[in-house]
């Protein structure tokens, strides 16, 4: 019987690469995806390395901070890496808002932008309506993936694998009446959302609130930019409005994120 040999996903060569600093990132990936925290077995299993090297470079992360051992032994996500995180989403805010400006300026509603953060999903910036009653978001905020917009539209671009591990984690509590509840149900609103290339919160995190949100393409990291209001103007009217400039918003976005590539 023959056997084929397989490269882990946690640790993969790119061409032209650093053989260590790819290996060192494969284990921060491995403890990632391990949802911020892995035993030495698990790593080892994930890794496909030889032990001492192993060790070696956890060794080497946890003297820089971004990975911290714990009193099991096993090994966490450092608090070096949280510095670093809150810079990443600075900076990704910085370059999505004169875009989301230009959203709440056509629109007149509230507009977003939010990346994967384990788990959950994180709002990295919004640019708010100048309405008097008007949807806010405080920038920071963690909130699961399977009932807003931004985390659908995200969730629709990756791996059915990778869905089922996020969900599973997290859980898919019901805020509210209209709120998906099953993993199966998630799974067929991906499949809209990627037929149409939009996702809906249809006031499935408050009631009486619509989003409309979109992935942008190539990003570096899962990103996905929103509009969202009260469903009394955020209607199918907004929509014929809405997803066109959400898909030039986004374009325009990765094309900068890409060196105007």
């Amino acid at each position: 019987m023959s056997t084929k040999a397989t490269v882990t996903p946690a640790i993969r060569q790119t061409k032209g690469g650093v053989q260590s600093v790819e290996r060192a990132f494969g284990l921060l990936d491995c403890i990632a995806n391990s949802s911020g925290s892995a035993t030495l077995s698990h790593i080892a299993a994930e890794a496909n390395l030889p032990l001492p090297t192993i060790h070696r470079l956890l060794n080497t992360l946890v003297n820089l901070g971004v990975v911290r051992q714990l009193p099991n032994r096993g090994y966490a996500l450092g608090p070096g890496l949280v510095r670093l995180g809150n810079l990443a989403g600075q900076q990704l805010g910085a370059i999505a808002r004169p875009y989301l400006r230009t959203l709440v300026q056509e629109l007149g509603e509230s507009a977003n932008v939010a990346t994967l953060d384990g788990d959950m999903v994180v709002y990295v910036d919004q640019v708010s309506s100048q309405r008097q009653m008007r949807m806010f978001t405080e920038v920071g905020r963690r909130t699961h993936m399977h009932d807003t917009g931004v985390g659908k539209a995200i969730l629709a671009q990756l791996e059915p694998e990778q869905v089922r591990s996020i969900v599973t984690t997290a859980g898919m509590p019901t805020p509210t009446e209209y709120s998906i509840g099953t993993i199966e149900e998630l799974e067929a609103e991906l499949e809209r959302i990627r037929e149409r290339g939009y996702s809906i919160d249809e006031q499935e995190q408050e009631l009486g609130v619509r989003c409309f949100a979109m992935s942008i393409p190539d990003a570096p990291a899962p990103l996905a930019i929103s509009v969202s209001g009260p469903i009394s103007r955020v209607d199918q009217a907004f929509a014929d409005r809405a997803i066109p400039m959400l898909r030039e918003a986004a374009e325009q976005i990765s094309r900068e994120m890409n060196g105007g590539a």
